[in-house]
């Protein structure tokens, strides 16, 4: 079992979006992949994952592209098994150019309290590192 369990509670629904924010900071795809069912769907930008595994190999490419990858997540919305939060996060390309990329997740959880759907829409933006918040 991975706490907190749905259903929510505000206090629950709290503790699992910074259990993901912290998860996420790592940049570490097998930590990061087990929050998820062996089964899980996502949609992240314009791409489609199916599984852990597709999880972890898309997680690995995401973070060998964003160095210095800093994420905040904050809860928006919760009922029973679901939950929303934006986010952001900063992080910079082999260029050295920084970019603060925001967004809205929507998750839905398994009753083991893994995350079994999550669709992600994002936006980039460019950033001097002088406007860095995160």
């Amino acid at each position: 079992m991975r706490p907190p369990l749905p259903p929510f509670t505000l206090e629950s629904a709290l503790a699992k979006v910074q259990a993901a924010e912290d998860a996420w900071n790592t940049c570490d795809p097998e930590l990061v992949s087990l929050a998820y069912t062996e089964d899980s769907k996502w949609r992240n930008r314009d791409s489609f994952i199916n599984g852990r595994t597709e999880i972890k190999s898309f997680l690995e490419k995401k973070w060998s592209g964003e160095r210095n990858y800093k994420l905040k997540k904050e809860l928006w919305a919760f009922t029973d098994n679901r939950i929303a939060v934006r986010f952001e996060y900063e992080w910079q390309n082999a260029d050295n150019q920084w970019f603060r990329s925001y967004g809205n997740e929507m998750w839905e959880f398994a009753s083991n309290g893994l995350m079994c759907k999550r669709y992600a829409s994002i936006n980039d933006l460019k950033i001097k590192q002088s406007l860095r918040r995160l």
